[in-house]
């Protein structure tokens, strides 16, 4: 029997659940190796990644990727909170794509951040008072 592809496996658990996009699925899995190869998201040199490590990550690679439109581009794919996250990641241990760490809960990622807040208050240019030119 022959394997099936990471694609292939997001595809089928897209046709599921519609509610996050197949791109949602492979962005937190990014996000998940971002994390490893970054050790200044890292608080324990540990494989398994916090949810606290997890979210500083997808924070970050999206802003590194995406700019002033992460929130759109999230948003695109079905994504409006940390809380999409902790569902899109908990998706994936229930269909074995990822595994669950022994304190690992959904809840956890509620309120990790404000979207608005973590992808446009830092993009918001700066307007110079008239006379000042």
């Amino acid at each position: 029997m022959a394997a099936i592809s990471l694609e292939a496996r997001i595809d089928d658990l897209v046709q599921r659940d519609r509610r996050y996009t197949a791109e949602a699925y492979q962005y937190v899995l990014d996000a998940l190796d971002y994390v490893l190869q970054h050790p200044s998201c890292r608080s324990t040199v540990s494989r398994h990644i916090t949810v606290t490590e997890l979210l500083e990550g997808l924070r970050r690679l999206g802003l590194e990727q995406f700019g002033p439109l992460a929130r759109c581009v999230f948003e695109s794919w079905g994504v409006y909170s940390t809380g999409d996250f902790g569902e899109i990641v908990f998706k994936l241990i229930e269909n074995d794509l990822l595994n669950q760490g022994d304190h690992d809960k959904k809840e956890d990622f509620q309120n990790g951040f404000d979207f608005r807040e973590a992808f446009e208050e830092g993009y918001r240019p700066v307007l110079r008072a008239r006379g000042n030119d």
